[in-house]
């Protein structure tokens, strides 16, 4: 089985406030198809099939591994390091 390594960097598991979209894509008027929240700074970034895939940049700027969906139903994680998804509890 494989795991995620990186489970200590985890320290923001819900949104801090009502989530309007992805922060990025409200910035410049883009648009976003599924939402993800870093899950060690609280960021809201879209998805991998959103036109800006604003998720994977804010991992790439910062090195901050761990995302988590936010969408209606969804309670999984990402870990860009390991490659893995995973659900906490």
């Amino acid at each position: 089985m494989t795991t995620c390594a990186h489970l200590d960097q985890i320290t923001i598991t819900e949104p801090n406030s009502p989530v309007a979209g992805c922060e990025e894509c409200l910035k410049i008027g883009g648009r976003w198809l599924h939402l993800r929240m870093c899950e060690s700074c609280g960021k809201i970034g879209c998805c991998d099939d959103s036109p800006n895939q604003h998720a994977s940049k804010h991992y790439a700027e910062t090195s901050h591994p761990v995302i988590r969906s936010i969408e209606p139903g969804e309670t999984w994680s990402w870990c860009y390091i390991d490659e893995v998804a995973f659900v906490i509890g």
